[in-house]
C-alpha cells in the first residue's frame, strides 16, 4: 500500500489558466473538467470554469486545481500555503525556477545558496501561489 500527497489549489475563475501555465513549465498531462460538463449544479456563469483539474508529469510533478463555486466564500488570505518544489538535481531546479520567474508577480528570495540548501528561492506567481524551490541537501543541525 502507498499514499501520495498532492497540493490542490483553490482559485476563483482562473484555474484553467493556472493549470495550463504549470503544464508549460513542468510538462505532462493536463486534465481540466469544466462545470458545464458535470452535474454539479453550477449556474451558467461558471460553465467554462474548472470543477476538477490536474497536471501530472512524468518527472513526478503533480498539482490539482479548481475554481471555487460562486456560492462559496473565497479568500486567498495571506501566506495560506507554500508550494514546495524540491529535487537533488540543481540543473532541474534552476530550469524550473527560470521558467516560473518570468510570470512571477513577486520574487521574494532570488535563487541562490542558503543555510540549508545549495540553491533556494521563493516567488509568488501570477495566480497567487507562493513557491519554495530548493535543492535537497542533508541537514546537519548545529551541535
Amino acid at each position: 500500500m502507498s499514499v501520495t500527497s498532492t497540493l490542490h489549489i483553490n482559485l476563483r475563475g482562473n484555474a484553467k489558466q493556472a493549470l495550463e501555465f504549470y503544464r508549460s513549465v513542468f510538462g505532462g498531462d493536463l486534465i481540466a473538467v469544466p462545470y458545464g460538463t458535470t452535474p454539479s449544479g453550477q449556474g451558467p456563469d461558471q460553465a467554462e470554469q474548472i470543477a476538477w483539474g490536474q497536471v501530472l508529469s512524468p518527472s513526478g510533478f503533480h498539482v490539482m486545481a479548481y475554481d471555487v463555486q460562486d456560492d462559496r466564500p473565497y479568500d486567498l488570505g495571506h501566506n495560506p500555503y507554500y508550494f514546495s518544489l524540491r529535487s537533488t538535481d540543481a540543473e532541474e531546479i534552476t530550469r524550473y525556477w527560470n521558467e516560473l520567474c518570468p510570470a512571477a508577480a513577486d520574487v521574494e528570495v532570488d535563487l541562490g545558496p542558503s543555510i540549508f540548501s545549495p540553491l533556494y528561492g521563493k516567488l509568488t506567481d501570477q495566480f497567487g501561489v507562493t513557491w519554495i524551490i530548493d535543492v535537497i541537501a542533508p541537514w546537519f543541525p548545529a551541535e
